[in-house]
Order: structure tokens, then sequence, then C-alpha cells
């Protein structure tokens, strides 16, 4: 019988022999392929901390010690070993086990997660809480977690607390996503490069300089060691940091090899790993890639700017061909955003490509830094709209309300790959900030358009006009790719269709002669209906007077949970059925009123 049959909760896991450990760490690992291969998720991520997370468990009496995991792509082993290994086969999907910690989902997920750097605030916090009672904290955080700003400033504060049960774990292993970047990242691999020459000469350590004591560097895949460690960390009373060494990928030879690829694959056969599919539907974040290729070939002054999310955002092309304008910051957002004014002050045109779920922790950065000072930054603004698999912290959903409120921004929302690119050449030359919002999901064509072609500004375009042109009733106001679906529900019910294509400025002409024409407007975007471009609508129509009967359609006031962005969209109303129905309920509704004057 399997170890790992045996363990359901840490508590089975304490009562082990010691020297059964190693054992038990090779059948979890062997679990997280065998499962990430079935469902497709974070795999390299969790194979290197297998015996971290085992000897976490072994050592500390969690739940009642509180465990932090940092962003959480690391944290399946923890979830097998507490008690939710039939839960792996429905990560991800939709009614099923989230990929990051959460603590509506176990008492073990401590503090919930999915954005990097928030495990040692977290866990300050934590410990100053629990401070008096017999219970411990522990915030297991990486070396490219270590990069955003958030954690030194936590670092900082940690290393003042003279007496707290706090214990950091540095969960090395040279990656973020993407390998490490950034001075922080030279410092650790002189830490590794002295501990791996057996050179016992002391160096000071960024951590010791803030105060905090400092244990390292271990090896993370030395069980024995690993236990001597931890066992020690819970004697101490003062903040300190734990330096551990790790290999992302451990255990799987390809994922060893492509750390990188192996991140957070689909679904793959373990015996033969990824199979690289040639060809196929391009997704918007390949034309964004390409844009900025083609763009860059021909101005100079063109910088790629990304905070550790270059393959996401498809910049490795960039990167190749223009590696002096291509800039990983690392996990740090906020200086990402102003990184890019200081480079459009000097006359260069920064374009940041960012996830629309990150964009928010540089969000006073870009009003204080980037708007208030008119500067031309051009923001490519991925997973906009519903994040599919990583769920709810990574919800793409409050970017339309956040930004149009924002004095000199340009908000952009391409319906195909035509327009995204068309609208990636209008932010360019545009002498102000813009935003440019595509979802994580393909586009239907095969092949990009390359073209110089730009937009009028704030114009929309009537894809669509309803043949009852005297008694025209519905009319369609679409933001984004669920174009598609109003198309669709118009044909079948007869109405009309306007891509707006500009949240701001609004195409306030075209809305009010449309409003003036039809007996019910309805908007529809993959973006929070509160505050959204809907609102942005009824907020002008109201400011004229007009009594207009509208319907808006978008994300609700609601955290959407993870799974397939298609039947996400058909959950939240937004699919093609959901549409119909609730335009016809909306309109039998409109019948039982009294006519607007």
């Amino acid at each position: 019988m399997n170890l790992l049959d045996m363990i359901d909760f840490p508590s089975n896991l304490r009562d082990l022999d010691e020297r059964e450990l190693q054992r038990l760490v090779d059948e979890v690992r062997e679990f997280v392929i065998e499962s990430v291969s079935s469902t497709g998720g974070h795999l390299a991520s969790n194979l290197g901390v297998v015996e971290l997370s085992v000897a976490l468990h072994y050592v500390f009496d969690t739940p009642q010690d509180r465990l932090v995991w940092d962003v959480g792509h690391q944290c399946y082993p923890h979830k097998i070993l507490t008690g939710r290994k039939a839960a792996m086969a429905s990560v991800r999907k939709v009614g099923g086990m989230a990929g990051f910690p959460a603590r509506e989902e176990s008492p073990y997920d401590a503090f919930g997660v999915g954005h990097a750097g928030t495990s040692i605030s977290a866990a300050v916090g934590m410990a100053l809480g629990l401070r008096g009672r017999d219970a411990r904290v522990v915030a297991v955080i990486g070396d490219g977690s270590l990069s955003a700003g958030m954690a030194y400033e936590a670092l900082n504060h940690a290393g003042s607390c003279e007496t707290l049960p706090l214990t950091i774990v540095l969960n090395d292993n040279r990656m973020s996503i993407s390998p490490a970047v950034g001075g922080l990242n030279d410092h650790l691999e002189a830490l590794v490069t002295r501990w791996r020459d057996e050179a016992n000469v002391p160096i000071s350590t960024l951590f010791e300089t803030l105060g905090l004591d400092y244990v390292g560097p271990i090896d993370g895949h030395d069980m024995a060691n690993l236990l001597a460690t931890l066992r020690d960390a819970k004697t101490r009373n003062r903040p300190h940091v734990i330096h551990v060494v790790t290999k992302k990928g451990k255990g799987y030879r390809p994922a060893e090899l492509e750390p990188v690829a192996y991140h957070g694959p689909s679904p793959f056969k373990p015996d033969t790993g990824l199979v690289r599919k040639k060809g196929g539907k391009l997704t918007y974040s390949q034309v964004f890639g390409q844009w900025l290729c083609d763009a860059a070939a021909t101005d100079e002054r063109i910088f790629g700017i990304t905070p550790a999310m270059s393959e996401g955002s498809c910049l490795t092309g960039f990167e190749r061909r223009y590696p002096d304008r291509y800039i990983d910051v690392g996990i740090a957002e906020q200086h990402a955003v102003t990184l890019a004014a200081g480079l459009a002050v000097e006359g260069m045109r920064p374009v940041v490509a960012i996830y629309s779920t990150f964009l928010q922790r540089g969000y006073d950065q870009l009003i204080h830094d980037v708007a208030l000072q008119n500067l031309p930054v051009l923001f490519a603004l991925d997973r906009a709209g519903i994040a599919g698999g990583d769920g709810a912290t990574h919800l793409g959903a409050f970017d339309i309300a956040a930004l149009r409120c924002v004095p000199n921004m340009v908000v952009m929302t391409p319906s195909d790959e035509k327009e995204c690119y068309r609208m990636l050449n209008t932010g360019l030359a545009w002498p102000g900030p813009c935003a440019v919002r595509y979802p994580r999901e393909t586009t239907g064509s095969e092949v990009i358009e390359q073209t110089k072609e730009t937009l009028p500004l704030g114009r929309g375009v009537v894809c669509r006009v309803s043949g009852k042109r005297d008694s025209a009733r519905v009319a369609f106001l679409a933001f984004g790719p669920l174009l598609s679906v109003a198309m669709e529900v118009a044909r079948e019910i007869d109405a009309t269709v306007v891509d707006m294509r500009f949240v701001k400025p609004l195409d306030e002409d075209l809305l009010l002669t449309v409003a003036n024409e039809h007996e019910v407007i309805v908007t529809i975007e993959e973006g929070t209906v509160l505050g959204g471009a809907g609102a942005a609508c009824a907020e002008r129509i109201a400011a004229e007077g007009w009594a207009v009967r509208m319907l808006r359609l978008g994300l609700p006031d609601a955290f959407v949970p993870h799974g397939d962005r298609a039947e996400l969209l058909r959950l939240n109303g937004l699919g093609v059925a959901g549409v119909r129905e609730a335009v016809l309920a909306f309109t039998e509704a409109v019948d039982l009123l009294d006519p607007v004057e």
C-alpha cells in the first residue's frame, strides 16, 4: 500500500517514521505529475517544493501553526497533504478546487493568495495577531516573488520586531515563471555560490542588514537537513529567514529541462511530455507580440516592458530581436509603470505588457506618474475579463471601471484581432496614455494582418442595422469580443449592433443617435457592470435627460471563480442563449410598462 493512501491530513503524516518521509515525497511527486498531466495547471513550481511541503507539515502543527504560501502556484503538494487528494481531479474547473490557496476551501489555507509578494506582509500581521497564543506563522516566498516591492516593505517591518514567532522560508530556485532578474537575484546567487563552493567566508546578507536572522543556504531536497533546520526554527522567537535552494521541476526530467514550458502546461502524457502544436488559431497575446515586433522594426523609440510575464504576454520574440529595448523588471508592477513614465519623458514610446489583474498593483503609478503628466505610455492589458483556470485572484473585470475615470486616459476594446492590431497602432500614435484590453482567448484567425492603419479616436462603427428601420426596437452597443455574441443574437431578433470600440473617449454622437432611434439599448462587455462601459453609456444618455430603456450586460458584482472561460461566460449570462433570454425578458417587461415620454 502506498504511504500517500494513508495520509488524509498532516496529523497522519506526523505519525510516520522520519525514515519513511522520502518514500512519501516520491509518491507525492508522482501524484502531482499524474494529476496535472490530466487536468493541466501548475507543474514545475509544485515539483520543486514537494520535500519542503512534507517537511513543513511534519514539523509544524498545522493548521494551528499558520502556513502562508506566496503566489500559491506551488500549493498542490500542500493541498494533497491536507485532505484534498481526490479534489485534484477537479482543480481549476468550474465547481472544482482552486489552483491557489483559498481560505474558504480549507482551514489549512491560512491566507488566500494569487498575486506575488504578499506572504510576508500577511504573515507579519498574523504573527502579531497571534502573540500570546501557542502558534507560529511560516511564510514561504520564492526568489522571484521577493522582487516585489511589497516584500521589502514587509521585511523592513519584520526586522523591527524584536520578538515575533515568524519564520520566512525563501524558496530559491532562480525562477519566477521566467528566470529571475535583478540585483537581488545576483545577491542570492552569490550566497548560493559560496555555499556550493564550501567557502566558509562570512558574508553580510540583505536580511541581516534589515535586522532578521538568516539561516542557510540549505538544500531544499535534503529531507534530513530540512527537518533539522525547521525544528530549530520552532525554537526561535525572533523573525528569521531560512534560505532553501530548490530545483523547479524537480523529479520530472522534461520539467527540469524546460521549467518555463512546464510552469503551467495544458494536459499532457507523462511518458512523452508536452506535444508542441503547430499552427492553429491565434491568441490575442500572439497578435500583440507580433505587433510589437512589427512596430519596433520601424520605430527605435519603442521599448517593451514586462513585470515577469514575458512568455504569457508573448514578448519572447521581441526579446530575441530587440534585447536592448526589452525590459523585464521582475514582479514589480509599480516600478514597471513609473519606469515607462521615465522613458516617455525622454521621448521614448514605452509599451507596458501587463495582465489586467496585475495593473491593479500599479494603479497609483498609472494615475500619478503617467496620466497626471499626460505621458505617451501604451498599456497592453492581457487577460482582460474572465481569467479561466486562474480564477478570482486573476479576474480582469475591473480595468474598464478603474481606467475610464482617470483623466487623459484612452481606453479601447477590440472585438477581434484586426481591431486589436489597429488599436495598438492607434495607441502608439496617440500623444498620451492609452490602454488596449483583450482577453485570454483565441481570435478565430490563423493569420495576423499587418497594417499601419490607425482608427479615428473615439469613433464606433455600426455593424448591423435592424431591418425594421421605421420601428427599430433593440440596439446592441458592444465593447470587445462579445460583439460576436451580440451579432448572433441580433440576427435572431433583428436588432441593430454597434461596435463601440472606445470606452473612453466614448462615441457620444453615435451613442445618442442610436439611443434616439431605438426603444431598448443593450450594452454588453466582459467587465464589471458596476462602473463599466455600459455605465458610461447610461451616464451620457442620462445627461441628456432622456428616459431610455437600458439593459446592461456584463460580469456581476462578484468574484468570478475558476473554470473554462466559455463556460463561465455562459454561467454569467454572457453566452448566446443567456443574452437572448435576457434581452427577450427585458423587452417583454418593457411592454408591461407605461410608454416612455
